[in-house]
């Protein structure tokens, strides 16, 4: 790990005009991310602003909807009762993201920064089009059994490894942002990238932009269910994950939101699958036939090929488990 400077600023206005100063500056709160990155040598910024004592922890409800703080822990989160009892899908979806430890670290912005956890990009003596541009993608051909099947580019088949991002995509978020300019808000589907011809730019987020707060429109998902499918039962990153909530009247599916986590480079919203889905009877049939839908486009690079068929039956089982059919 190189030498660098570390600075806490007394406020936010503080924190946004140090890291305009500085264009190697970045951010850090719990850092469970970031410091492995430093430690592994994949990056290597010359100064550190530690935002984590800034008053942005707060979880309350708005006329907008939920306002999560930036800096709120993902512990806080999954357990307050507010999330747990309207955004339910949340919580499963923290729970089921980290260990304990990890949880009562990290906090929620961070989790929506973190990067890939694609062996090819922590390993610097591998090539790497997203640590080194140009370089190539050592996955592309080498060893991908964790790496995606929907959205990739030839430069780039890395996963995005968060559990909670695929929630908050599937509940419609709004990321708030702020700059020493003012404030713009993200709707969380358009603030991860696709690959393309870019893959070292993960999001949308402008230099000097400083995430301050998730917001969480209110919603009737009464029934929801986030299914992981890993390795092993202790903490580990999905292989295909399915987050899976529904509003059912009189037997209809109403509203259903579903994503998918481990096969792209961003959260996977299956909006097509969704379409198929509303309006229709909540029946174990029209399920299997959305997740046909939702695999439409699907590619496998040799060793993931298997996740194309695994990625269809857990969409099934997700909505069978959120509509209580399980």
């Amino acid at each position: 790990m190189i030498p660098f400077e570390y600075i806490r600023p007394s406020g936010q206005k503080a924190a946004l005009d140090a890291i305009a100063k500085d264009a190697s500056a970045q951010f850090i709160a719990g850092g469970t991310n970031l410091v492995d990155l430093m430690k592994k040598g994949v990056v290597s910024p010359q100064k550190l602003i530690d935002i984590g004592k800034l008053p942005l922890k707060e979880i309350k409800e708005a006329n907008t909807g939920l306002h999560i703080g930036a800096l709120a822990l993902n512990s806080d989160v999954a357990e307050n009762e507010i999330v747990k009892t309207k955004y339910s899908l949340l919580s499963q979806a923290l729970y089921a993201g980290a260990s304990a430890q990890l949880r009562n670290m990290a906090t929620v912005g961070g989790n929506i920064m973190q990067r890939t956890r694609c062996t090819y990009f922590y390993d610097t003596t591998m090539p790497c089009n997203k640590r080194k541009p140009g370089s190539g993608c050592g996955a592309l051909k080498g060893y991908n059994r964790m790496h995606a099947i929907f959205g990739a580019s030839e430069n780039c088949i890395a996963v995005h490894p968060s559990d909670m991002c695929v929630a908050l995509t599937a509940l419609n978020a709004t990321i708030l942002v702020s700059n020493n300019k003012g404030e713009r808000k993200i709707p969380f589907g358009e603030f991860h990238r696709l690959p393309g011809d870019h893959p070292e730019t993960d999001n949308t987020l402008q230099k000097g932009e400083l995430i301050t707060a998730i917001i969480i429109p209110e919603n009737n998902l009464q029934h929801s269910c986030y299914l992981k499918i890993r390795d092993r039962a202790s903490y580990a990153f999905a292989l295909v994950s399915v987050a899976a909530a529904l509003e059912i009247a009189d037997g209809k599916t109403k509203d259903v939101r579903l994503a998918m986590g481990g096969v792209a480079h961003k959260p996977w919203r299956l909006t097509d699958a969704e379409k198929f889905l509303k309006g229709k009877p909540a029946t174990e049939n029209n399920f299997q036939q959305a997740a046909q839908i939702a695999i439409k486009g699907a590619k496998g690079y040799g060793n993931n090929n298997f996740k194309i068929k695994l990625a269809s039956a857990a969409i099934t089982e997700a909505l069978n488990k959120a509509a209580g059919k399980a």
